[in-house]
């Protein structure tokens, strides 16, 4: 039994001479900072913003005179030109105004009833003014837009059939015609403040009476001129500012 009593307390002496080496041993654990949360750039299409564009289109003129129908042509060609405009942005929802100014040859003939004559138009310039409703994906705007146009447009009623070509003039008139547009486009911003995209606009100008003149003065007559155009663009704007940072 003594023998017993020495064992148990030689263990407890023992016990209390390991404890603090072991506690030393436990040495307190390094402190880790928590990794910082994660970022994700939103594009932020709010903004000013400026650009050039480029494409085709095609303006369809139909003729009459004195209420009896001289035909169609269509008159196609290139335009380049620029735009400007400002852009608000609401959770996915996009809002804009814009102005856009282009030169532009679309230029088409067709012959009279009788052959002897060749109705020529050339569209020369356009303006728009038109505001847009878009919805964006991050980086990815689709949007619709709306507003009113105005054409530069050159007729000239030229002598002989279109296939003989002469380029005489027998006379013409020089019209600036206004009226609506409606369209849509798709952009893609690229970089923080660059964005490129496509966008189709219909332009509608209706019907006008259009007063000649001849080449050697005077008055040649009026035609009633329906005119509507049709066109594809590339755009490649600067939007100032950038991405807003959110972090999530």
């Amino acid at each position: 039994m003594k023998k017993n009593l020495l064992l148990v307390t030689a263990s407890l002496v023992a016990l209390s001479v390991a404890a603090p080496a072991m506690a030393a041993d436990l040495a307190a654990r390094p402190y880790t900072k928590a990794p910082p949360p994660m970022i994700a750039a939103i594009y932020d299409w709010s903004g000013l913003y400026v650009g050039i564009n480029g494409g085709g289109g095609s303006d369809r003129n139909c003729w009459s005179f004195d209420g009896f129908g001289e035909g169609c042509h269509n008159a196609t060609g290139g335009t380049v030109g620029g735009q400007i405009g400002y852009r608000w942005q609401a959770a996915n929802w996009v809002f804009g105004l814009e102005g856009q100014g282009n030169w532009a040859d679309f230029d088409g003939r067709h012959d009279t009833l009788n052959g002897l004559e060749t109705l020529r138009s050339r569209v020369d310039a356009f303006g728009l003014l038109t505001g847009q409703v878009g919805v964006a994906w991050n980086n990815v705007l689709l949007y619709v837009k709306g507003g009113g146009a105005v054409v530069g447009t050159r007729h000239d009623v030229l002598a002989g059939p279109r296939f003989l070509d002469s380029g005489t003039r027998i006379a013409s008139a020089d019209e600036t015609r206004w009226g609506g547009t409606i369209g849509a486009g798709l952009e893609v911003g690229f970089s923080p403040n660059w964005t490129i995209g496509v966008e189709y606009n219909h332009i509608f100008l209706s019907s006008r009476d259009v007063d000649f003149t001849l080449v050697g003065g005077g008055f040649a007559g009026t035609e009633r001129i329906c005119q509507d155009i049709d066109m594809g663009l590339v755009r490649l704007n600067y939007k100032f500012g950038g991405p807003v940072i959110a972090k999530y």
